[in-house]
């Protein structure tokens, strides 16, 4: 838990305070003082006397106790400050500015260990290094401008980039969105954005910040961040989040149709869609959405857009439209009503366009059609600006008291950012959102009100055979099982599994002639991708092929048996399943054979996966009307699908040491799903 002198110190001692406004230092002081830090506040410097009238010290020695600290020295001295803090001034809370730890090079990372080990010695928080500080309600501990205009209702931002959390203040201010706290963690030696979720989630409460913003580079313990994430989002809170650095570049190669397609990537997206976070790629992307959480919640996804300007408009009926948003037609008794208070030539039937030279009490009257006589009507958004030619205070002021009054969201797009700069200036000093491209709002809008509930994450749920799997699981040894201990293993699990017989030996195969019927499969067992060396040989109609066919598959480089199953037909499905470090495992759904990779047409979920979330797996995939039946071909049954899947995962809680699994081919028909081919990776 973070110790309540970082949150709310009654003193504060910058360390290498200056009255150099250029130099962190010197400007966190600054910082401090102008937003009117109410506490004690003590400076230390070996080099001055006096810095801004107050206490400033050359010794460290002769401080008085302070609650924080806040850090911009050099940091080799750093260690050796932090002990005397702890032992002599009773010291809980830190904040280091300075660089030259773990970022830079291994002897920066072992004076950094150094560091968190006395901190949690004194039983103390630390906030950094190499970051900017943090602000809140309390004080302003950061070394940098702007400080945002700070409101108990704005938003709480955690940032591992200072530089990136500048940048979006800055962006933020000309939204009008406001903040209630800004966390920049740095390093996050030792606390990163995990604790401070924690530390939100444990003293959340209805006066809280419902809105909070995440800029990720890593997380370190995804656990911990699904636990708290969830339970924010269970309390009221809304939650948008970057996460930097998940490329498909930093993939390590794999050995499997999941490993290669489970990108880190993959884990983020599977992880945030369990929590319920809206995911967003860009500053000005979560600026938008973060505008729009911040704003009444709307009942439904009927959207009347209200304007004067036709191309804004059009532009944004495209993207509402394009990602399942609905601008319904309005063309009632009321809306006639309505067409009559307005000039010749305007439209109501959505979008509303009362013209360039529409009037403040038209579009008064129009938001009041919106909200209490268009019943199919759920939101409202405003695009207007100006040509320059009149002022649109009035306009402006309208809106401005709509918004408060209305019981329906009402979304301001004000495009004239230079023509009516002193109208939106006033707008946002009303304590409103004024968005500014109605292209880049759409987006965001349908990414708010298109993202998932927070998932179940707990299954309480003992698996029936438990004992059995993990028999299995504790006599293997590391690597890929064999093919009858994975096939045993989705058995157990209730996964229907087709014949199979694993043959080395000639005189072995004799005696399976006797048994198998034709057509038959013929595989080759250990090279891992087994159509890549020719390793498949299907429609195997007659003994003496069987016979060919082993003789050829034997040769082939790596192979250790033949696997012979009955020739099935159906539409090929995928699944299959992939821990990465610290994540809980995902469960990946499409399309399968040998396009599977080609098409990756899938769709991705963190365990426990229910049988309803994997049937929206399905639902998602873009082979959807294939698997429902197309052109007078049978669809399959998608309700045993989502029971494969479901039951997948079950079996990774049942044996966590499953690393990598890939079921590829499953063959669906209308009334049954057998899996053909398995892969199963055990790391213990």
């Amino acid at each position: 838990m973070i110790h309540k002198s970082l949150i709310n110190p009654k003193s504060i001692a910058v360390i290498g305070g200056s009255d150099n406004i250029h130099s962190p230092g010197g400007r966190v002081l600054q910082n401090l003082i102008e937003h009117q830090f109410k506490g004690d506040l003590y400076v230390v410097n070996p080099k001055k006397e006096n810095v801004y009238d107050l206490p400033t010290y050359r010794d460290l020695t002769l401080l008085p106790d302070a609650d924080l600290a806040i850090i911009a020295i050099a940091a080799k001295y750093i260690p050796e400050t932090i002990k005397i803090l702890t032992h002599k001034k009773n010291t809980r809370g830190f904040i280091i500015f300075s660089a030259g730890f773990s970022e830079k090079d291994s002897e920066g990372a072992m004076l950094e260990k150094k560091i968190v080990q006395l901190i949690n010695e004194a039983g103390g928080t630390l906030l950094g290094p190499n970051n900017i500080g943090l602000i809140n309600q309390n004080y302003a501990g950061v070394f940098t401008t702007p400080i945002p205009k700070l409101d108990p209702e704005g938003v709480d931002f955690i940032s591992g980039s200072g530089a990136t959390a500048v940048f979006i203040i800055e962006a933020a201010q000309s939204f009008g969105l406001t903040f209630s706290s800004v966390y920049t963690v740095g390093n996050s030696a030792q606390i990163g954005v995990e604790e401070v979720l924690e530390y939100f989630d444990l003293t959340h409460n209805q006066n809280n910040s419902k809105v909070k913003l995440l800029y990720i580079e890593s997380i370190k313990n995804p656990e911990k961040f699904l636990k708290h994430t969830c339970s924010l989002i269970g309390k009221g809170c809304r939650i948008a989040a970057i996460k930097a650095g998940s490329s498909e570049a930093g993939n390590r190669a794999a050995s499997s149709h999941t490993g290669a397609m489970a990108s880190p990537d993959i884990f983020v997206e599977a992880l945030f869609k369990k929590a319920g976070i809206i995911r967003c790629y860009g500053r000005n992307e979560l600026i938008n959405v973060a505008g729009i959480l911040q704003q009444k919640e709307s009942k439904g996804k009927n959207i009347a857009i209200i304007t004067h300007a036709g191309g804004p408009a059009v532009m944004l009926t495209d993207v509402l439209s394009k990602y399942g948003l609905s601008v319904p037609s309005i063309s009632d008794k009321a809306s006639k009503e309505l067409l009559k208070q307005l000039y010749n030539g305007s439209s109501v039937r959505n979008p509303i366009d009362f013209l360039a030279t529409g009037t403040s009490e038209q579009l008064e009257s129009i938001i009041d059609y919106c909200e209490h006589q268009f019943d199919n009507i759920d939101a409202m958004v405003v695009i207007f600006g100006s040509p320059g030619l009149s002022s649109v205070f009035d306009v402006y002021e309208v809106l401005h008291q709509k918004i408060k009054t209305c019981a329906k969201p009402i979304y301001p797009v004000l495009p004239s950012v230079i023509n009516v700069k002193e109208e939106i200036t006033e707008f946002i000093g009303k304590g409103n959102i004024a968005f500014n491209d109605e292209v880049n709002f759409g987006k965001a809008l349908a990414k708010v009100y298109n993202c998932t509930e927070p998932k179940e994450s707990i299954n309480n749920v003992k698996h029936p055979n438990l004992k059995k799997i993990r028999g299995i699981i504790d006599r293997s040894e590391n690597g890929y099982l064999s093919p009858e201990k994975a096939k045993e293993l989705l058995t157990l699990t209730g996964i229907t599994f087709a014949d199979q017989w694993v043959i080395n030996n000639k005189e072995t195969l004799d005696d399976l002639t006797k048994q198998i019927s034709f057509p038959v499969v013929q595989k080759v067992v250990g090279p891992l991708h087994k159509s890549d060396t020719g390793g498949v040989i299907l429609n195997v109609k007659n003994k003496e092929e069987l016979y060919n066919n082993f003789d050829q598959l034997m040769e082939i480089e790596g192979a250790e048996s033949v696997l012979i199953q009955p020739m099935l037909q159906g539409i090929e499905l995928f699944t299959g399943a992939k821990r990465e470090a610290g994540y809980p495992p995902i469960i990946l759904a499409g399309l399968g054979g040998i396009f599977v990779e080609i098409l990756k047409d899938i769709e991705s979920a963190m365990v426990p996966v229910s049988k309803e979330e994997a049937l929206q797996m399905i639902l998602k995939l873009k082979a959807l009307p294939v698997l429902k039946g197309i052109r007078g071909q049978k669809g399959i049954d998608l309700d045993k699908f989502a029971e494969v899947i479901s039951r997948l995962s079950d079996l990774l809680e049942a044996a966590p040491e499953i690393s990598e699994l890939d079921i590829n081919p499953l063959l669906a028909t209308e009334d049954q799903i057998t899996a053909v081919d398995v892969r199963i990776r055990i790391e213990k």
